[in-house]
């Protein structure tokens, strides 16, 4: 299946010659607007944290969507994506359920971390626009276009094992509140070794997408439209994190 969900998102993003070790996943620059331009894609270990981290050739986080109006249904999410080869057991979902991803994402038209208050204003529910990370587990699905990805859902009367920062939605999903910057062309996101049971190695790959709230507001619920960009030209994840 992950073969599968690997291709399907190949053909939504574009391609592009790379090299890869060690150091991450290096890419030559495209013609895809600067803010979601992969040229470098990377985990590492700092101190009990695992850094996910990008390098775009503009300015990361530069770009957010505009919204509808505040309305929840076909609202715009943008999102910087690591793909991993963790099983989805590991973010507190049960297993085997999808490729899990790692994303930090914004979207003017709903909140979908009700835990924490981003702006620091007070109110919970008011800033989705603002930049925050979440666990996913993307699935195949055509009702997302002919080759469609998505946020796998939680059927109607499912009560499917969640993480305890889960936001209630009904998609595999998780808020975990993790610190992140957006400092220049570098995106990073911080996450505690403890967070994913201490994995002594991992697969990875870099992804910048626009997904999109479906009309019909479930089944699908959150749609892949558009990869921008994808670190590696083939979504092999080439990249490798080992615990030295």
């Amino acid at each position: 299946m992950k073969k599968l969900m690997l291709s399907m998102l190949i053909a939504l993003g574009s391609s592009q010659a790379m090299a890869h070790g060690p150091g991450g996943i290096h890419a030559e620059k495209s013609d895809t607007q600067a803010a979601f331009d992969l040229v470098h894609t990377r985990v590492f270990k700092d101190g009990t944290h695992l850094v996910f981290e990008q390098i775009v050739t503009g300015m990361a986080g530069a770009d957010k969507p505009k919204s509808n109006g505040k309305k929840f249904a076909t609202a715009d999410v943008f999102s910087y994506v690591w793909p991993t080869a963790l099983d989805s057991e590991v973010i507190g979902f049960e297993g085997k359920k999808g490729i899990v991803a790692l994303a930090l994402t914004a979207h003017p038209d709903f909140d979908d971390t009700p835990l924490y208050d981003e702006n620091n204003d007070g109110n919970l529910t008011n800033d989705g626009d603002d930049w925050h990370a979440h666990w996913v587990v993307l699935t195949p699905d055509e009702a997302c276009g002919p080759k469609g990805l998505k946020v796998r859902d939680i059927p109607a009367g499912e009560t499917p094992k969640v993480p305890k920062t889960w936001p209630g939605a009904p998609i595999y999903i998780d808020s975990p509140g993790y610190d992140f910057s957006l400092k220049q062309n570098t995106v990073a996101i911080r996450v505690p070794l403890k967070e994913v049971g201490f994995p002594t190695d991992f697969n990875y790959d870099g992804v910048t997408a626009a997904l999109k709230i479906n009309a019909n507001l479930h089944n699908p619920l959150l749609c892949v439209v558009n990869v921008y960009d994808i670190a590696s030209g083939d979504l092999s994840l080439p990249g490798r994190w080992s615990n030295p």
